[in-house]
C-alpha cells in the first residue's frame, strides 16, 4: 500500500464523521463516460457540446436532439456500482460515513447500497411532467422512442438539473451543513471546475480535506492530502 493510501486508511479507520463528496471519475470507472471528456465518436455524432444538449434553452428548443443524446450517452443501461461505490456503502454501515454527496445522476452509489446520498443535479431514473410536474416511471424516457408527453400534453423531462437551472435549495442546504460538520471531507473523482456544486468544497473548516482524483484540481493547495490515482483502485485499499 502505498503511504498517500495508507495515510487515508488512517483517516477512515479513526473517524466516524466522515463525508464524501464525488463527481463524474467515481462513475467511469463503470462505464459511465465522463462528457468533459469529448471523444472523437462524439465529435462526429454531435453537433453541440454536451453543456450546450444538457442546457434548459436547448431542451425546451429541441427536445427531440435532447432525447436522442439522452437515450444514447446518459442512459448506461447495465452499468453496476464499482469498488469506490461499495466501500463507500460499507463505510456508512460501518457507521463512519455520514453522507455522499454526488453530481452523478446514475444512481449507483443507491444501488451499491448507500442510504444518506444527495444528489445535487438529480437522477435520471426520476421523471416529471415539464408543464403540470406529475411524477412518472424514467423507464419510458430512458427507453422510448419519440418525445415522452404526459396526459395533458406537454414533455416528461428528466428529474434533473439542467444547465441554467438552479440547484435544489434543501439538497444544498442540507449538503453545506454536512460538510461544515465533517470532521474528514474526501473529494473524490471531479475536477472541481463545475459551479456552484464545486464552490461546496469552500465550506470545509476541518484540517483533513483528501482529494483523489487523477488529476489535479483547482482545490489543491488548500488539501491536507491529495492522491491522483483511480478512485476504484483506491477506496478497494482502505
Amino acid at each position: 500500500m502505498d503511504s498517500d493510501v495508507a495515510a487515508l486508511k488512517k483517516l477512515v479507520d479513526e473517524s466516524s464523521n466522515i463525508v464524501f463528496f464525488g463527481g463524474a471519475g467515481v462513475s467511469t470507472e463503470s462505464g459511465i463516460a465522463d462528457f468533459r471528456s469529448v471523444d472523437g465518436l462524439y465529435n462526429q455524432e454531435w453537433k453541440y457540446p454536451p453543456e450546450t444538449i444538457l442546457s434548459h434553452t436547448f431542451f425546451e428548443r429541441n427536445p427531440e436532439e435532447y432525447f436522442r443524446f439522452h437515450r444514447k450517452k446518459l442512459v448506461v443501461d447495465g452499468a453496476k456500482p464499482n469498488k469506490a461505490h461499495l466501500r463507500l456503502a460499507e463505510l456508512e454501515q460501518e457507521g463512519k460515513l455520514r453522507a455522499v454527496i454526488t453530481q452523478n445522476i446514475d444512481g449507483l452509489h443507491q444501488a451499491a447500497g448507500s442510504k444518506k446520498v444527495l444528489e445535487l443535479h438529480g437522477s435520471i431514473l426520476r421523471a416529471y411532467c415539464s408543464r403540470c410536474g406529475k411524477p412518472y416511471d424514467a423507464d419510458k424516457m430512458n427507453h422510448g422512442t419519440g418525445l415522452p408527453r404526459c396526459d395533458c400534453g406537454a414533455v416528461i423531462r428528466p428529474d434533473i438539473v439542467l444547465y441554467e437551472e438552479p440547484l435544489d435549495d434543501a439538497v444544498l442546504t442540507e449538503a453545506i451543513q454536512l460538510i461544515r460538520a465533517a470532521d474528514v471531507l474526501i473529494v473524490g473523482g471531479t475536477s472541481l471546475n463545475v459551479y456552484p456544486a464545486a464552490g461546496l468544497i469552500n465550506y470545509y473548516t476541518g484540517n483533513k480535506l483528501v482529494l483523489v482524483n487523477l488529476s489535479e484540481t483547482p482545490y489543491d493547495s488548500y488539501a491536507d492530502l491529495i492522491i491522483h490515482k483511480k478512485i476504484g483502485e483506491v477506496f478497494s485499499q482502505i
